[in-house]
């Protein structure tokens, strides 16, 4: 007996199972099961390679899972097979701009412009690689081109508050933030973007009303209950500070910065044996992490074991930290402890995170001066003066280097400059005094050797008349 389905291509069945599966995938991503939804369009893909649409589900459901660079491999096939896309093409600019590759995306921003100059998201998006490229005109120009033609376009709001915020414009920020929450109230980290505005912006109840807006809406978020407890240590409320680090550690025991910050309240309980036991388990949930290692540097030297704290301290320089002021506490506390080398090191690293700091040079020369290297210790007191020429330390610190060279004059020079800023200082007019005293004396000292004494040239005239008798 023949069946109908004996003269039908055997590639419609699989065709028709691929679409099948590409449906399941969709409903599965709808639903967020993103793994599943991966899963599903991979196994679709692969029965039907020729289907355009399915490569682009693809990069989205890559996109949600975080896995950027992949999803560019597919939104770059999509475009190979079905054309100059706009929706594929910006999708693609965006992850460009998620993997820092700027050019990329603004060249295809652009392309999209050219195709349809009223796709909006165009130049929405290119709010947030402009950004990232520190070029905040051409994103506020971005801003108002969405406008004109989307005017309540909630990511727009949103990504331009991303802008004022790196500039620290803070108020501006919460303004495009709160507006972001009016036109779309369930808009992701709304609540919590505002609340870091408000916390940098010194208001610290609006910020505390915000974060606790956003932890209703996300009670188990890790990282949002971290920064809520550090933003409750940072104000003083102890207790709460240490109930926030608790429920993560209810929740993940393993997370080592909630033990660490732990180890914060106790410190700052005075309860310091509580403290360091908090600081060890940080160490031990997680190898690499900063901060800890610092902390028993610091409880170490207090209690008089230098050793230790030098060992810690070392530890801690070993872990790569980034953070200026920390790098900068490391370096005074490792000039403390005489290890020079090491405080050189991290004034050094805490100028190379692309910030100027004034301290970090002062710091620096100090070092150098007590390893007898005075010219490059001068150059480093002559930038901190450049950054900040109202700090009279500065001034001593270079009158004090000035008479290490020998350099007597621009000494007083520079001792005077320190008086002139602050000249009712007692600690600053004591200085300038004894700068003067020194110098007048080590001026004498010089004539007296440029001038025989008195005895020898009494002698030399003694032989002269005994030679002319």
């Amino acid at each position: 007996m023949i069946n109908e389905d004996d003269f039908l291509d055997p590639d419609d069945h699989q065709w028709d199972l691929a679409d099948q599966i590409a449906c399941e995938a969709f409903e599965l991503y709808e639903k967020g099961q993103m793994q599943q939804a991966l899963e599903k369009l991979t196994r679709a893909i692969d029965l039907n390679p020729e289907h355009g649409s399915w490569y682009f589900n693809k990069g989205l459901t890559l996109d949600a899972l975080e896995r950027y660079e992949e999803a560019i491999e597919y939104y770059t096939r999509a475009m190979e097979l079905s054309g100059e896309d706009v929706e594929i093409l910006n999708s693609l600019a965006v992850d460009y701009t998620r993997t820092c590759q700027y050019d990329l995306a603004l060249e295809l921003f652009e392309k999209i412009e050219s195709l349809d100059p009223t796709y909006e998201p165009c130049y929405c998006n290119r709010i947030i690689t402009y950004t990232e490229l520190e070029q905040h005109d051409k994103a506020e120009q971005m801003f108002y081109l969405a406008q004109q033609i989307h005017p309540d376009c909630p990511i727009c709001f949103y990504n331009i508050g991303n802008s004022m915020f790196t500039q620290g414009k803070y108020e501006r920020a919460v303004w495009c933030w709160e507006k972001t929450a009016q036109l779309d109230p369930n808009h992701p980290q709304i609540h919590y973007r505002i609340a870091q505005a408000c916390w940098a912006a010194g208001k610290m109840e609006a910020a505390k009303e915000h974060f606790l807006k956003e932890l209703r809406n996300d009670p188990g978020h890790i990282e949002r209950i971290l920064d809520f407890g550090i933003f409750l240590l940072q104000c003083g409320d102890l207790e709460s500070a240490k109930e926030k680090f608790n429920r993560i550690l209810e929740l993940e025991p393993d997370f080592a910065p909630a033990w660490f910050y732990k180890g914060e309240v106790a410190l700052n309980m005075e309860r310091v044996e509580e403290a360091a036991e908090w600081y060890e388990r940080a160490i031990e949930a997680d190898r690499k992490i900063k901060g800890p290692r610092f902390r028993l540097a610091q409880i170490c030297l207090q209690s008089g074991q230098k050793e230790k704290a030098i060992r810690y301290l070392n530890l801690e320089i070993a872990t790569d930290l980034d953070d200026p002021d920390v790098l900068l506490s490391m370096a005074w506390m490792s000039a403390q402890l005489g290890q020079l080398d090491s405080a050189c090191r991290c004034f050094l690293r805490a100028l190379d995170e692309d910030r100027l700091e004034p301290a970090a040079f002062y710091g620096l020369a100090l070092c150098l001066a007590l390893r007898g290297e005075y010219e490059s210790a001068d150059q480093c007191v002559k930038q901190a003066i450049s950054l900040m020429p109202e700090n009279p330390d500065f001034h001593i610190a270079g009158a004090w280097l000035s008479m290490r060279q020998r350099k007597w004059d621009l000494a007083v020079q520079r001792s005077d400059l320190a008086l002139e800023i602050c000249p009712n200082s007692p600690p600053v007019k004591k200085a300038c005094r004894q700068i003067r005293q020194i110098v007048w004396i080590e001026k004498a000292m010089e004539k007296a050797v440029r001038f025989p004494p008195l005895a020898t040239i009494l002698k030399i005239r003694s032989s002269l008349k005994a030679l002319f008798r």
